[in-house]
Order: structure tokens, then C-alpha cells, then sequence
């Protein structure tokens, strides 16, 4: 299992999506998730077929957060040229997790 790292602290438990089955599949057919779903190799969402809203929050190569929005369910998101990943969790989790536009985020195993 993954942690999800801000400052050095361990904010929450971490799913990645690095293959393109997962990243493909992400959150779908579920009701909830606990913790957080990173997906590699990804500048772009959507929430079609989702049950829930989610904060998104697009990374750079180097993992700083560039841009965070909440999405409801059915909707198509936005390109983010300059991302790299993508961070996903339930609506208003980035918040409560202290993830904002520059925030520095790790992975740690």
C-alpha cells in the first residue's frame, strides 16, 4: 500500500493508476473511496458514470499541484497542458487534506 505525503506527513492512504486498464477504469463502479486514487500519464478527467463528486487535483512532473476543482458526477474536465498526473478524492477531501495550487506533494510506500 501507498501514502499520500504533504510536509512530510502522511495525510492519507494512496491507490495509483499507472497502467492504462487502471487509469482507464479509475474510480468507476464505485460508491466512495477512502483516501486518494493517483493516476499516471494523465492531463485530463472526466466523471461519466460516476456515483460521486470528486476534487481533482492536477500535478506536474515533479508532483506540485497546478490547478484543484470539484467535479460532479457526468461531467468532462479540462486539459492541464503542463500536467503530468492527476490526483483524485472525494469532494472536498483536498481541502480537509491541506492540498492546494502549490502544494508539494510525495508518494511514499
Amino acid at each position: 500500500m501507498c501514502w499520500l505525503v504533504v510536509d512530510d506527513k502522511v495525510v492519507a492512504p494512496l491507490e495509483i493508476a499507472d497502467t492504462r486498464s487502471s487509469r482507464r477504469r479509475g474510480l468507476l463502479g464505485r460508491s466512495a473511496i477512502h483516501g486518494a486514487l493517483l493516476l499516471s500519464k494523465t492531463r485530463c478527467v472526466h466523471t461519466v458514470g460516476l456515483k460521486f463528486a470528486i476534487d481533482v487535483a492536477h500535478l506536474d512532473a515533479d508532483l506540485r499541484v497546478l490547478r484543484v476543482t470539484t467535479m460532479l458526477p457526468n461531467r468532462l474536465g479540462r486539459w492541464v497542458w503542463r500536467a503530468r498526473h492527476v490526483l483524485e478524492a472525494e469532494a472536498t477531501a483536498l481541502a480537509r487534506l491541506g492540498i492546494s495550487r502549490g502544494t508539494q506533494i510525495a508518494v511514499r510506500s
